[in-house]
């Protein structure tokens, strides 16, 4: 045997499959899209075996996008898991054969529900396209197994179907990235969407800030006792009016300048960097690495444009 070729002869025979299906994509798919963008229920995937395996990443993908569903497994449904079901709902049912009593037995409950029934089939005269509202064809000639025996290419078919439908409706409902971070809280493009400024900034007690008028000697202590290696300097107001860093002290001994001679104003940057209690953390982090001169720490600002934070590379990153 040349494996290689083997490899590369099942390849050739799905992407056939799917080739075949996109030839007879047709009105009732669109109708299903519709079914689901005006349904008030939710879409309830039921299959045995791997085309059950198949339902559950469909499930998983229409859920992560938007889409309401739950997967339904054929033989807990008649004990009792029917109960999921609703009068709104629409249940897509995966079978290639359409025969498979399994799937059938759940279906004449389903249609005392009320629920919609959609078959995704290849065999458009079964009885579950019989039975079903409507018949998503998907034509499976052969299976990539050499004994047509393996779920291989209609498994295939079926996911490949489910992302079609999953990716159509994300951009039918104008699904964006924010709301795909929205339902990924813990993946990486959760983390960098929805972690904002004020959930990582020093904030209260720890807020390090002085006022512009204060003593260089309260300057020192405050340093020392915040440890966030700046203070924002405010007004009365709690306007900003600048920043002290460890590097602006250090530039004035090189300078060998009396410090307890000058005022805070003397010290600080004028004119700082800052950024806002409500933008985005990670924004704010590639800020302060990608500049010209990369920064590590940033006075935040509220809508009314008064200190109440400070940012910290440090914490972003932690």
């Amino acid at each position: 045997m040349n494996i290689i070729k083997e490899i590369q002869s099942v390849l050739n025979s799905e992407i056939s499959v799917l080739q075949d299906i996109e030839k007879v994509i047709d009105i009732s798919y669109e109708k299903f899209i519709k079914m689901i963008e005006k349904s008030t229920g939710k879409l309830i995937v039921l299959g045995v075996g791997k085309s059950g395996i198949i339902g559950q990443k469909i499930v998983a993908t229409m859920i992560s996008t938007g889409t309401p569903a739950f997967f339904l497994h054929p033989t807990e449904a008649i004990h009792g898991d029917l109960g999921i079901v609703a009068k709104n709902d629409i249940v897509l049912v995966i079978s290639k054969s359409g025969s498979s009593r399994e799937v059938l037995d759940p279906l004449t409950v389903v249609k005392k529900i009320g629920a919609k029934i959609v078959a995704l089939t290849a065999n458009a005269d079964s009885k579950l396209a019989e039975v079903a509202n409507l018949l998503l064809y998907m034509p499976i000639e052969k299976e990539a197994c050499p004994l047509n025996l393996a779920p291989t290419s209609s498994t295939t078919a079926a996911l490949v179907i489910g992302d079609a439908l999953a990716v159509t409706l994300m951009k039918l409902r104008g699904f964006e990235s924010k709301h795909f971070a929205l339902f990924h809280p813990g993946g990486e493009l959760g983390r960098k969407l929805l972690l904002k400024v004020e959930d990582v900034m020093k904030k209260g007690r720890e807020n390090p800030v002085i006022n512009i008028n204060d003593s260089i000697e309260n300057m020192f202590a405050f340093l020392s006792a915040k440890m966030a290696g700046a203070l924002s300097v405010i007004d009365d107001e709690n306007n900003l009016k600048g920043l002290i860093t460890d590097f602006d002290i250090r530039h004035v001994f090189i300078e060998k300048k009396d410090i307890y001679k000058l005022n805070i104003a003397d010290i600080m940057n004028k004119n700082p960097n800052y950024v806002f209690d409500t933008d985005n953390a990670y924004d704010a982090l590639e800020f302060m690495e990608k500049r010209k001169k990369p920064i590590s720490i940033l006075p935040v600002l509220n809508k009314e444009r008064k200190v109440i934070g400070m940012l910290h590379l440090h914490d972003i990153l932690g």
